[in-house]
């Protein structure tokens, strides 16, 4: 509507100018043409014109200088064109009301205080308010509440339905001490399938392939218990729970053999094999990278194939969990460059790994 306005006010003075060059006479004629005309034209119109307000702006800024006696004979009445000057009056001298009270919270800052509210459900506008503090930002904690509150956000120790850490916080949260154990399927050449027990620690993702058996039994898997136990060694301590599916396989016996050590078992839910996710991802790369690229001939073979994997695995395989190091990497070393680098192939090539031969 700006540019409209100013559109119509340039065009205005353009006809000022033009006005200007022009005799007295020449005005007077055109100026009776204009009447007549807009004699005939309101004799002719039958409904009200409608006008923009741009246009309403500038026939309201022209009537002011305008004769009285002129002004009859326009086609807005002498009154609406005065209503239409005291709006642009006001228009004009409109002042923004002074604002009172404490500054605005910026976009930024609300953005900063609902992703601590939401990252950290257990703490309160208090907590939330302490914490802004040593990052250099001053905020009441009166708004923070009504931050949060406009957000939907409720109050803490705990926002949203739920009372407890959801299961992904808990597994991060217990990573250090978790174990998750899986158990995965091999096809030999022969048809013959495989069935090989697998666990992870969960905080180092270092993998071990404690067995693979063609009958894959009840006593074989609490057999498969003790020897990760005993491999485990003094280690063993350290784990809290051990996570697992509800297979067959999974006996109290099996479960007896950990809670003698006090590692409680944690049971994932039914057909819910995300809750088990770091077992179920070590499974899809050891098929993507190994047991789906090569043929296994029989049992020896697959435990053979699987225990170099598990090496590669845990010395030479680089983890996004772990910035990009190798379970069995020191993460306080840091390594020179390599100048010399040389290539050693793994399961006669079918992966590779590099080293420094410095």
């Amino acid at each position: 509507m700006a540019l409209r306005m100013l559109y119509l006010i340039f065009l205005r003075l353009l006809g000022l100018l033009v006005l200007l060059s022009r005799s007295g006479e020449a005005k007077e004629v055109e100026l009776l043409s204009l009447r007549h005309e807009n004699a005939v034209l309101r004799r002719q119109l039958a409904v009200r014109p409608r006008l923009t307000w741009p246009e309403r702006a500038v026939l309201a800024a022209l009537a002011r200088h305008m004769p009285a006696r002129l002004r009859w004979h326009r086609l807005i009445t002498p009154g609406t064109l005065l209503t239409w000057h005291r709006r642009l009056v006001r228009w004009k001298w409109k002042q923004k009301p002074a604002r009172t009270g404490r500054p605005p919270v910026s976009e930024r800052l609300t953005a900063v205080i609902l992703r601590l509210a939401r990252e950290n459900p257990t703490w309160g506008s208090t907590r939330i308010q302490g914490e802004l503090k040593r990052l250099g930002h001053r905020v009441g904690a009166s708004t923070i509440r009504r931050i949060l509150r406009s957000a939907g956000l409720g109050p803490a120790p705990r926002r949203g339905p739920n009372t407890g850490p959801t299961w992904r916080e808990f597994v991060r949260a217990q990573a250090a001490g978790l174990l998750a154990a899986d158990f995965f399927h091999i096809d030999t050449a022969t048809l013959t399938r495989l069935y090989a027990f697998a666990v992870m620690e969960v905080g180092t993702r270092t993998v071990h392939i404690v067995g693979v058996t063609v009958h894959p039994t009840a006593a074989w898997a609490t057999q498969l218990a003790r020897n990760l136990l005993a491999d485990l060694g003094d280690r063993a301590s350290s784990f809290r729970y051990l996570l697992r599916d509800r297979d067959s396989r999974y006996t109290h016996a099996f479960d007896a053999v950990f809670t003698s050590e006090n590692i409680e078992i944690l049971k994932t839910a039914p057909q819910a094999p995300k809750m088990n996710a770091h077992a179920e991802r070590f499974i899809r790369s050891v098929r993507a990278e190994c047991t789906d690229r090569m043929l296994i001939y029989n049992e020896p073979h697959a435990r053979h194939v699987l225990a170099q994997y598990a090496a590669h695995h845990n010395r030479g395989r680089p983890h996004r969990a772990l910035q990009l190091r190798a379970p069995a990497d020191d993460p306080d070393v840091i390594p020179f460059p390599a100048q010399h680098i040389r290539r050693h192939d793994v399961l006669g090539g079918l992966i590779h790994e590099y080293r420094d031969t410095a």
